[in-house]
């Protein structure tokens, strides 16, 4: 094992800081095409939970299923999430 390594639970304060923004602003990058655009501007698709496609080629970026007080949030398009998070 690494010496250097940690667990997961070393992440907690950055994983709050970049997903408690306005997710809609931050820009996504398609695994299809390499266009990149806000999330905002993805077409949304409702069902089972949401899947998030991309306005340019359709792809699918994001999953979203919700279950009372949990959710599942998968990002199997989106090659990249880039976000504004305060300095550091």
């Amino acid at each position: 094992m690494d010496e250097t390594m940690l667990d997961g639970n070393a992440v907690a304060g950055l994983l709050g800081e970049v997903f408690a923004g306005d997710m809609t602003t931050a820009i996504g990058r398609c695994a299809q095409c390499g266009a990149r655009e806000p999330m905002g501007s993805a077409h949304a698709f409702p069902g089972a939970g949401m899947v998030l496609r991309c306005a340019h080629c359709d792809h699918a970026l994001v999953t979203i299923v919700r279950a009372e007080a949990r959710a599942w949030i998968g990002f199997p398009g989106a090659v990249t999430m880039e976000v504004s998070v305060g300095p550091s």
